[in-house]
C-alpha cells in the first residue's frame, strides 16, 4: 500500500529569540538557519524515514531543486514534482526560548496545483492506497472531489487551519489528523472529549485522530476511542512535531498495524522530534 502525498514544499527560514516579535518592535536574532520544510515535504519524510512508500505530488521554483534532491535522497519517490515559474514556498519561523515557534508562510508554487496535476497523481493510485493532503497548497476541495470515486482512504490534516476549510467537501475524508485548535474550529467546542463528539456528529463515517500536545491523543471511530499519553521530553523546537507524529502514523497504517500501536509509535517519534532543532531536519528515524 502506498502513500500519495499532495503537499507543500517549503525553504525555512528560522530565527531564535528570546520571545515572539510584538506589535512596532525589532528584535534582534541569536541565530539564523535555512531548513528545508513545509507541512507536505516534512510528512513526507516522515513517512519515508518510517520506512513507508510515498509518492510527493507537488510544485516549487527554481530555487528550490535542492528541496527535490532532498527529498529523492530520503528515499521519496519524487516524479512528480514540477518545476514552476514562481518562487518555492517558504517559512519564517520564530522559535522561542521555550522552544515555542510561531510562522509566517509564503504559498509560491505550492498555489500553482492544476487539475491535470491532479488526474495525473490518481492515475498512479490503487484501490487502497492512502491518499494524503495538508491545507498549504490549492484545490485542496478539488483533490477531494476527484478521489470520490476512487477506493482510495483520504487523509485530511488541516493546517494550517482558513475559513475555506468548512466549504471543502469533508464528508469525504475518512481520517481527520487535526490538533485543539483545528478541532475547535471545526467542531465549534474548545475540550477535547467535546470536539471528539462534535466531530463524530458532524462526520459519522469519519475516523478522528485528535493530537493534544504534551496531554497525548486522542484517535475515535465509530464507537471506538484510544487514548494515549505523550512522553515527558526537554522541548527545543516544537516545529515539525505533528508532521512528524501523521508520518510514522500513517505508515504504521499502511502496513495494518493495529491502530493503538500505531498511536504509541507516532507520539514517540513526535516526542524525539522536538528535541531536536529544525522542520524535516529533526525528523527521527526510530526501529
Amino acid at each position: 500500500m502506498k502513500i500519495i502525498n499532495f503537499g507543500s514544499i517549503n525553504i525555512d527560514h528560522v530565527y531564535s529569540v528570546d520571545h515572539f516579535v510584538r506589535p512596532g518592535e525589532t528584535l534582534s536574532s541569536k541565530n539564523y538557519t535555512v531548513f528545508s520544510g513545509g507541512k507536505g515535504a516534512n510528512q513526507s519524510i516522515a513517512l519515508a524515514r518510517a520506512n513507508a512508500d510515498v509518492i510527493h505530488v507537488g510544485n516549487i521554483g527554481l530555487d528550490g531543486v535542492w528541496l527535490k534532491e532532498k527529498m529523492e535522497k530520503e528515499g521519496i519517490d519524487i516524479h512528480l514534482i514540477k518545476t514552476v515559474k514562481a518562487p518555492t514556498g517558504h517559512a519564517v519561523i520564530q522559535v522561542n526560548s521555550e522552544g515555542e515557534n510561531a510562522i509566517i508562510i509564503h504559498g509560491g508554487a505550492n498555489e500553482t496545483f492544476k487539475p491535470s496535476d491532479i488526474k495525473k497523481a490518481l492515475k498512479t493510485a490503487n484501490a487502497g492506497d492512502i491518499v494524503l493532503l495538508q491545507n498549504e497548497i490549492n484545490a485542496v476541495d478539488k483533490i477531494l472531489k476527484y478521489t470520490k470515486d476512487k477506493d482510495l482512504k483520504v487523509v485530511f490534516n488541516p493546517a494550517p487551519m482558513t475559513d475555506a476549510v468548512k466549504d471543502y467537501p469533508l464528508e469525504l475524508v475518512d481520517v481527520f489528523i487535526i490538533n485543539e485548535t483545528e478541532g475547535e474550529a471545526l467542531s465549534g467546542e474548545k475540550k477535547p472529549e467535546k470536539i471528539i463528539k462534535a466531530m463524530s456528529k458532524l462526520y459519522p463515517k469519519s475516523a478522528v485522530v485528535l493530537t493534544l500536545g504534551k496531554k497525548g491523543v486522542i484517535y475515535s471511530e465509530d464507537k471506538t476511542v484510544i487514548k494515549v499519553d505523550a512522553l515527558k521530553v526537554k522541548a527545543v523546537d516544537t516545529t515539525g512535531a505533528g508532521d512528524t507524529f501523521i508520518g510514522y502514523f500513517l505508515a504504521e497504517l499502511s502496513r495494518g498495524i493495529r491502530i493503538e500501536k500505531c498511536l504509541k509509535t507516532a507520539v514517540k517519534a513526535s516526542s524525539i522530534c522536538v528535541t531536536k532543532k529544525g522542520a524535516a531536519d529533526s525528523i527521527p528515524i526510530i526501529g
